[in-house]
């Protein structure tokens, strides 16, 4: 799996490169022999990088026997435990009990050692997919996210424990949904 991470670096650094001489002068371009990135090439680049994610996603839920969904934006979740209580809407605070883990095991984060994570739901703050998964929970329910990089830390991770492009493996209880 690092091979795959180092190898999809490698040819986003490039993309990056080939694109960043782009904006030079046309006469330097076709001198030194450099061509310009297109768009098309950009979003060809980029979704082979999803699909790969999506492979990655796919087996990992296939060794597991979980049974996911996915939303029109990619994040898979799976609420295996419903509770009673109110629902998580947007501009209500939340609190819960969270592990936040990479495909390979890792515990990046969790509640047992930072602490329960508390805040508001549809204010940001928190990694896109968390933010659409909660709003589908309510009180008591326990469930599972799985990011792509697209919808968790991108495609620099958060600098700290989350490397670039990491697929993300939230399981989360909500303990508590409170008004504002």
């Amino acid at each position: 799996m690092r091979k795959i991470h180092r190898l999809i670096i490698y040819f986003l650094l490039q993309l990056v490169i080939l694109s960043g001489l782009s904006c030079g002068d046309k006469r330097n371009q076709a001198s030194s022999g450099h061509r310009e990135v297109t768009k098309e090439e950009m979003v060809r680049a980029n979704q082979f990088l999803v699909g790969k994610d999506m492979e990655l996603i796919n087996a990992y839920i296939k060794r597991r026997g979980w049974d996911m969904e996915f939303s029109s934006s990619g994040l898979g979740y799976e609420i295996y435990d419903e509770g009673y209580g109110p629902r998580v809407e947007r501009g209500r605070a939340l609190t819960m009990e969270y592990s936040l883990s990479l495909l390979d095991g890792r515990v990046c984060y969790s509640s047992e050692k930072e602490g329960p994570k508390t805040f508001v739901a549809g204010r940001g703050g928190v990694e896109a997919g968390l933010e659409e998964g909660v709003l589908m929970l309510r009180q008591g329910d326990k469930a599972r996210f799985i990011l792509p990089p697209f919808l968790g830390h991108g495609l620099i991770g958060d600098q700290d424990r989350i490397p670039a492009r990491a697929v993300l493996i939230y399981e989360v209880e909500i303990t508590d949904v409170s008004g504002e």
